[in-house]
């Protein structure tokens, strides 16, 4: 299903949507966290330098320091701020905001969060203050777990909203994709047509398919009009062609060469005239129940050619016989023609299978099926190959399946299957 696929268009756009929030909310995210961070700093540093001139006043009127401050020498002062207070002295005087009051925050994860102040009250004598910023630290904390809390949840929304705002456009598209397959298929007439008031990318490709599909029919049609415009244009003159012939010598060589490239030149009209009906779509099957072994035997009898026919388990076939015979036939002339002896037909059920000892079927043909006037490689022979192309069609027109391949040990092998889809052959 194309809800569960997850390369459908529908989560990727939700993928992105949900990068675009997680990227918003990391940017804010971290702005919000720098800002409270710094925030939290400086409500600390305020705290300690407040406590750090509360006490430096008392201890100047009373010469004690108040029971919750320190007094202690250079030498038991934490390095950073020993460091800051030697500074000031250097330089006689400290910032112009603290008045000579060294801070340091002293900060070891998980547990231990301290903001640090120091001030010189006599020779080698400080007075220092600790203030706990924990609760400062488990604020921010809890800021952003908030804030990893509500890109979850935002995200809750926005994946499957995303995915549902993008179904409009996924059944347009797979609208548009059933009805290129269709096309595909030779059904010329389908078209995507317009969805509704829609004017974006989509509308855009739909138009043009059906523009491109508009385009072929028309060609498809010139061209299948031409071709047989041209066979029954040819037939007249080719029929004089042919009583003429016939008044020519029996005995006569180029008599009887004439004769045969006549024949050639009729088969070929017949063909073209058979073509251009299958692509018409005019052919209609009349299917009469027919002992298919005996009819292959019969056929392949009247083709003249040194053709091998074995029959098992041959089945009465609700079919056209006329069809099937001219299936047949071409499928054994192509055989002779282009393959090599021995030719085997086989009747198997309601399958017939005729197979050549030459080159085998090329692969171009293997992959892409008949094409009409291409024998598909040279070693094959050469013909004006419409004899698979109008096997293929009638075939379609009986609704049975003809498959090419190539036998293991060499040969090429059309398999005719007359059983309906539902049963075995």
């Amino acid at each position: 299903m194309d809800l569960l696929n997850p390369r459908a268009l529908r989560w990727k756009i939700a993928a992105l949507a949900a990068a675009a929030c997680c990227a918003v909310a990391a940017v804010v995210g971290f702005l919000v966290h720098d800002a409270t961070r710094e925030r939290g700093l400086r409500v600390g540093t305020e705290r300690t330098l407040t406590r750090l001139v509360a006490a430096e006043r008392e201890y100047d009127r009373t010469g004690r320091a108040p029971a919750d401050i320190d007094v202690r020498s250079g030498d038991e002062l934490p390095e950073p701020l020993a460091r800051d207070l030697a500074g000031f002295a250097e330089k006689e005087t400290g910032p112009p905001d603290t008045g000579g009051y060294a801070t340091w925050y002293d900060a070891d994860p998980p547990n231990w969060f301290w903001m640090w102040g120091a001030v010189a009250v006599a020779d080698d004598r400080f007075l220092v203050v600790r203030h706990d910023m924990s609760t400062e630290v488990r604020s921010l904390q809890l800021l952003d777990r908030s804030i990893v809390k509500s890109v979850l949840a935002a995200l809750l929304f926005v994946v499957p909203l995303a995915a549902l705002a993008t179904e409009p456009i996924n059944r347009r598209l797979r609208h548009g994709a059933r009805t290129a397959r269709r096309i595909a298929d030779g059904d010329l007439d389908a078209r995507i047509g317009p969805a509704g008031r829609a004017r974006d990318e989509v509308t855009e490709m739909a138009a043009a398919v059906d523009d491109m599909a508009a385009a072929l029919q028309r060609k498809l049609e010139n061209e299948r009009r031409f071709t047989a415009d041209v066979a029954h244009e040819l037939r007249t003159p080719l029929m004089g062609l042919v009583t003429a012939a016939g008044l020519l010598p029996e005995d006569d060589e180029a008599a009887g060469l004439v004769r045969d490239r006549l024949r050639a030149l009729n088969a070929l009209v017949e063909d073209l005239l058979e073509i251009s009906r299958l692509d018409a779509g005019a052919e209609r099957a009349r299917l009469d129940p027919v002992p298919l072994g005996e009819l292959v035997a019969d056929v392949v009898r009247r083709t003249g050619t040194d053709t091998r026919v074995g029959a098992a388990d041959t089945e009465v076939v609700e079919t056209d016989p006329r069809r099937v015979e001219r299936i047949v036939v071409n499928l054994v002339t192509n055989a002779h023609r282009h393959g090599a002896a021995p030719v085997d037909v086989t009747v198997t059920g309601a399958r017939i299978t005729v197979r050549d000892h030459g080159p085998g079927f090329p692969p171009d043909l293997l992959e892409r099926g008949p094409q009409r006037f291409r024998t598909g490689a040279g070693e094959r022979g050469r013909g004006h190959g419409l004899g698979l192309t109008v096997a293929q069609g009638q075939s379609e027109v009986l609704g049975a399946r003809l498959a090419f391949a190539n036998a293991p040990d060499g040969g090429a092998v059309a398999t005719l299957d007359l059983a309906p889809p539902s049963q075995p052959a």
